[in-house]
Order: C-alpha cells, then structure tokens, then sequence
C-alpha cells in the first residue's frame, strides 16, 4: 500500500470527473504535500477532519487547474536525485515535488536551497 500514490490518484481522479472535494487518509507527510500544492495553485484548500484530510479542488472556470500527476519514486523502487540532477517538468510549467532533509518542497526551491532528495513526484 503506497498512500501518496493513493492520495494522489484520489486527487486525479475527483479532477477528472469534476468533483468539488476529494478526501484522503491522514498522514503528516499527506497533509504537507497538499498544503504544497495549495501554494504552488494546484489545489484551493485542505483541512483535516477525524483521521481524515478534505481537500477542494480548484477549478478555472470549467477547466481543473491541475492536469496530470505522475508518481516517480515508489517503495518498491526509490528515486533520489542531487542538487544538479533534480529534473525540470515540462519546462517549468510543472513542478516536482522533492523530499529533502529539510522537508518537502518544489525543485525550485530544492536547487536554490542546494539540497538534493527523493522525488516524489511531479506535476502538471
């Protein structure tokens, strides 16, 4: 069982067919990567209620403002990568996000920390 591959393809598909909120099980490292995706303007917001986390998809007009997410690192097999080789999404139209020893964060601002770490995943 992978629960940020889970709660992140709860979020693609509650996108997909247009849903208002998606909920996903709790966890602190759940919890940071959707406040992530809140800053960077994926989602609108995220509270948590009784072990569970609510999140509010954002919308731009009919159009959902994320189109796709991609899980890269998996417990069976984990990606990490340095400073000089954390990757660009489509241009920097995307983001990756990466977790580091001084938490999780974008790609961006991992290279302008200088700190490398597990990609977790990207997107866009």
């Amino acid at each position: 069982m992978d629960p940020i591959a889970d709660a992140l393809i709860r979020i693609k598909n509650g996108y997909r067919i247009g849903k208002p909120s998606v909920t996903v099980r709790y966890s602190k490292l759940i919890v940071k990567l959707m406040k992530l995706l809140v800053e960077e303007g994926f989602l609108q917001s995220v509270s948590e209620k009784d072990q569970q986390v609510e999140v509010l998809l954002k919308y731009n007009g009919r159009k959902p403002s994320l189109t796709d997410i991609k899980r890269i690192s998996k417990p069976s097999l984990r990606i990490y990568k340095g400073v000089s080789e954390i990757p660009t999404v489509l241009n920097g139209l995307g983001i990756a996000i990466v977790s580091t020893p001084k938490g999780l964060m974008t790609g961006k601002t991992a290279k302008k920390e200088k700190v490398g770490g597990e990609v977790l995943a990207f997107v866009w």
